[in-house]
């Protein structure tokens, strides 16, 4: 008999009528431990991240640096910081980015969501769960764009009126058709990470050629 090892599917825990204080005594004692937490008035929900969502998580982090790096945009990448407005809502995205209000956050260590701005992109990887409670909060920070990836479609969320909808194109980086990525995204399981990232670049470099 042979034993086979089993890579561990996300986890997702749903928990309710969580107080403030619970959600910040848990942030600070799991602080080391790959977890994240989206907190929204009293709802707390729990995720434990599987390889495959880590994986999404670096591609497209990496992908949007890459864009970045050929259109001559400067960014902030803040990973998994976590946001808060006290008593109310916290949230640690997969990735985030500070493009627009850059100049905002430059030097700070520290963020105050009563004074700074929020990240103005922020990815998530959605493959077990609904972003739904995540949409909420972000909405409440005044995140204006989020990318939603489920495996298999990618969601492009910009904020209007205080709610979020489909769009086809990025506030980040309007030049470009960003929902193409989608087909880089479907091989970062089979192909050579390095090799993807080349392959992401060289589509990059194509379309700004084609624009100019």
């Amino acid at each position: 008999m042979t034993a086979e090892t089993l890579t561990p599917p996300e986890q997702f825990i749903q928990l309710s009528g969580i107080s403030w204080q619970t959600y910040e005594t848990l942030l600070a004692e799991l602080s080391q431990r790959r977890l994240r937490l989206t907190y929204n008035r009293g709802n707390l929900e729990i995720i434990v991240p599987s390889p495959e969502h880590e994986l999404y998580k670096q591609v497209i982090g990496r992908f949007v640096e890459t864009l970045a790096e050929e259109l001559e945009i400067k960014i902030a990448p803040l990973g998994s910081t976590t946001f808060k407005r006290p008593e109310l809502i916290g949230a640690e995205p997969d990735e985030c980015f500070y493009i627009q209000n850059i100049s905002a956050i430059k030097g700070k260590k520290r963020l105050d969501m009563s004074q700074d701005p929020p990240p103005d992109l922020v990815v998530e990887i959605d493959l077990t769960s609904s972003s739904e409670n995540s949409l909420q909060v972000y909405a409440d920070l005044g995140v204006p764009e989020v990318w939603i990836y489920n495996g298999s479609q990618l969601r492009i969320n910009r904020l209007e009126n205080q709610r979020y909808v489909d769009c086809d194109r990025s506030l980040a980086f309007p030049a470009l058709h960003i929902l193409e990525i989608v087909r880089f995204l479907q091989q970062a399981e089979t192909m050579d990470y390095l090799e993807l990232v080349k392959s992401f670049r060289g589509w990059v470099k194509s379309q700004i050629q084609q624009n100019q």
